[in-house]
């Protein structure tokens, strides 16, 4: 829980392009609204109207020649925006906030993949974010082998960063992987080889043995 919101919950979900993270990211929401759990479901950059353009903007194939800080500082401006206008709000109110991307992303793609210094990245996302921390992340793992093949079976159809090439998706699932390793209490690595129903059921074991409290569900005991 970030003390200064209230009540609710920040939880994000992590992984390189075709991963499936944004696939366990909408059955996890799916899950807590059946469970009757105020929440707000929302995808980093985007969310609202002016991140909505700001991510237009970054994944346009047309601006290759967008340089490297330029794009870590759109994220950033993409990221306040949502978190001042949506997450902040949402989390006051004792809501759940499901969130496909966060600024584990900004580090992965923007401090391994395009290799900017790694410190400054880390004081952008501290504004973007304003300082929110995730109050858990699931890190969905896939091997590269597998990425490879789904992003390829979509090439014509990529985005500005799914088209950023081979090297560059590997410097990402590199960086994901030490980010895993530093915060281990935070980022759960979720092997994301197996059927999606598994990799949902071991999602949500993690999350309620963790949180059953925040479910409010009279009865029943923590996990």
């Amino acid at each position: 829980m970030n003390p200064q919101t209230g009540a609710g919950l920040l939880i994000t979900f992590e992984g390189v392009d075709g991963s499936g993270k944004s696939t366990q990211a909408a059955l996890f929401a799916g899950r807590l609204e059946q469970e009757g759990v105020p929440l707000l479901a929302l995808r980093d950059p985007g969310a609202n109207a002016i991140s909505e353009r700001i991510r237009a903007l970054l994944l346009d194939r047309a601006l290759a020649e967008m340089s490297p800080w330029s794009e870590l500082l759109l994220y950033e401006a993409a990221r306040a925006q949502m978190t001042g206008q949506q997450i902040i709000p949402a989390l006051a109110e004792g809501r759940m906030v499901v969130c496909d991307r966060y600024y584990d992303s900004t580090t992965a793609y923007q401090g391994y993949g395009r290799q900017l210094d790694l410190e400054l990245v880390r004081q952008a996302n501290r504004i973007g974010s304003c300082g929110l921390v995730p109050d858990v992340t699931f890190l969905i793992d896939v091997e590269m082998e597998v990425v490879r093949r789904r992003l390829s079976a979509r090439a014509s159809a990529a985005d500005r960063m799914e088209a950023a090439g081979l090297d560059f998706q590997d410097r990402v699932h590199q960086g994901y992987l030490q980010l895993a390793a530093a915060a281990p209490e935070r980022v759960y690595l979720i092997p994301g080889n197996r059927p999606i129903e598994q990799i949902q059921s071991h999602i949500w074991h993690l999350f309620i043995n963790r949180f059953q409290r925040h479910l409010n569900r009279p009865g029943e005991e923590n996990a």
